[in-house]
């Protein structure tokens, strides 16, 4: 396939898959697999184009960014500064001494189809348990809640657990409303996924050319044309629905992973 239609591809898989509860990682190592689109550039490619997928959440968002931004000394702006921080900060240390590792050991379909399964029963669990929301707005969540939240995305540095679940799911074992995680987990990857943009980028770009930038350019736009849509579907969603259809979806992929992957 040309370069351009892999490029294309991975830009709407990661822009549908960034804030869904189904792993975005997961699905660009089972789909760049399935393309022949493997190796370091390949994974740089991956990360790079989550900027997409970020600037998607600051358009959809900007008004309520800009307030913070405008008064940072505001009790709501620092409420969420910290909060921000507070969640951002676990994985964050994780994933920066275990980087060259969880790539090396875990970025493979059958790992992923293993967390997509294990992140499924996650969902089912979470959802069946008889939580009661006390935050149904950000301006509201707490401290505590905010770092439950960062402990729990540590779970998705296993590529295919998916960020978006654990932060979510996370946030709801905190007393979040379904709702409000949403929210708080959209924002949360602002500085996360830009993170490991940087990281990946510092340690990859030597072997990057002219072309592969302009690829990542291509993929940028596709990814966040992809994710403006997938957010502004998926908040309005979990307002009515649990997370359980996004279960079933994740134990059909990956139980046909783990039939097809022979090694």
């Amino acid at each position: 396939m040309p370069m351009l239609g892999i490029v294309i591809i991975l830009g709407i898989v990661e822009g549908l898959t960034e804030f869904l509860p189904i792993s975005s990682t997961g699905h660009l190592i089972l789909v760049g697999n399935w393309l022949g689109y493997v190796g370091e550039n390949a994974s740089t490619f991956h990360v790079v184009i989550q900027v997409g997928a970020i600037l998607a959440v600051v358009w959809e968002y900007r008004a309520r960014l800009l307030v913070y931004f405008a008064k940072p000394a505001a009790p709501a702006s620092v409420r969420f500064y910290v909060n921000i921080i507070l969640a951002f900060l676990p994985a964050a240390v994780l994933g920066f001494l275990f980087h060259d590792a969880i790539k090396e050991q875990l970025f493979g379909p059958k790992p992923v189809a293993v967390a997509l399964l294990v992140g499924a029963v996650a969902i089912v669990v979470i959802e069946k348990l008889p939580l009661r929301a006390r935050s149904m707005s950000l301006d509201s969540m707490g401290a505590g809640q905010a770092l439950v939240i960062g402990v729990a995305q540590c779970t998705a540095l296993f590529p295919g657990f998916s960020r978006a679940a654990a932060t979510i799911l996370g946030g709801m074992v905190a007393g979040l409303d379904r709702p409000t995680a949403a929210l708080f987990s959209f924002l949360l990857a602002v500085p996360t996924l830009a993170g490991a943009a940087v990281l990946d980028l510092a340690k990859g770009i030597g072997t990057l050319t002219t072309a592969d930038f302009a690829w990542m350019g291509v993929g940028l736009v596709v990814s966040f044309l992809s994710a403006w849509a997938a957010v502004r579907w998926f908040i309005r969603y979990v307002s009515h629905h649990s997370l359980v259809l996004f279960a079933v979806y994740r134990v059909a992929l990956g139980v046909l992973v783990l039939l097809l992957v022979r090694d």
